[in-house]
């Protein structure tokens, strides 16, 4: 099937590492232009490195630019339009939400979880869509996460951020339909990226168990017995952004296997098993 992304030029945040990355080189494959966005030059470079040994044709722009101030995200959108003379994908991928609890969250985790993962994609969503009513038309997908709708107290700021990044595009998509412009998200389980470790190590460390338990319970809590590749993540986001999905508009796509996160509560399993 061709996706008719020959010629476009996507702008992809977080694009150095993991499931952006990953975008980035499907994106490459079926003819895009890519621009990555990441604070670190040294993993942006290796990023591109990789794409393009892989697709040695591609034209691809590398951004360093932190997402945490405005000026970083207004600085992503203008390099981008004057390389490539415009824009008409926005992925938004970067940032993470520390895991904790509720007690042991301090104020600095809260800022840096919303300052990334929430404000950073509005940052940019306010940086681009300028251009894209200039050009008449644009696609925004957003990498959320399935805390926003399957909500974890283990993972409180994970939750918070990505429920208020799903309510905030599902009202820019409101607005922004009329004008061509199209926002979905997509809400992504466990992903076989570098940082599942970390977060299964958070896991364990709040339910109080050890990492042998907290990666049997992640297995049992996913129907396919498995996480998800970054490469399936990817396919799903260059669909959406694809003429392919031309009237899929507004939509929230689940991408975690149909995970069932009441298995990983073991808190309200014990409470269960004592009042049986």
């Amino acid at each position: 099937m061709n996706l008719g992304l020959e010629g476009k030029v996507v702008l992809i945040t977080g694009g150095s590492k993991g499931i952006g990355r990953q975008t980035g080189l499907t994106f490459a494959k079926e003819g895009a232009s890519v621009a990555m966005v990441a604070r670190n030059v040294e993993d942006l470079e290796k990023a591109k490195s990789q794409l393009q040994s892989e697709v040695p044709q591609a034209d691809v722009l590398t951004i360093p630019a932190d997402l945490q101030h405005e000026a970083g995200a207004v600085e992503a959108v203008q390099k981008t339009v004057e390389h490539f003379g415009k824009i008409d994908i926005l992925v938004n991928c970067a940032g993470a939400a520390p895991g904790g609890l509720l007690l042991e969250l301090t104020e600095e985790d809260w800022d840096f979880a919303m300052g990334l993962k929430f404000r950073g994609y509005v940052r940019m969503a306010k940086a681009t869509i300028p251009q894209f009513l200039k050009q008449k038309h644009g696609v925004i997908v957003n990498v959320v996460g399935n805390d926003g709708v399957k909500p974890s107290w283990w993972e409180l700021t994970g939750t918070a951020v990505n429920a208020a990044d799903l309510a905030v595009m599902t009202a820019l998509g409101n607005q922004y339909g009329n004008d061509n412009i199209r926002i979905n998200c997509v809400n992504p389980g466990p992903v076989d990226t570098g940082r599942w470790e970390t977060l299964t190590q958070a896991y364990a460390r709040d339910l109080e168990i050890s990492i042998d338990e907290a990666n049997e319970a992640a297995s049992k809590s996913m129907p396919f017995g498995r996480i998800a590749t970054a490469q399936e993540v990817a396919d799903v986001v260059v669909f959406l952004a694809s003429e392919r999905a031309s009237f899929v508009h507004n939509s929230v796509v689940n991408i975690d296997g149909g995970q069932m996160k009441d298995i990983l509560d073991r808190k309200q399993q014990r409470l269960t098993v004592a009042t049986e």
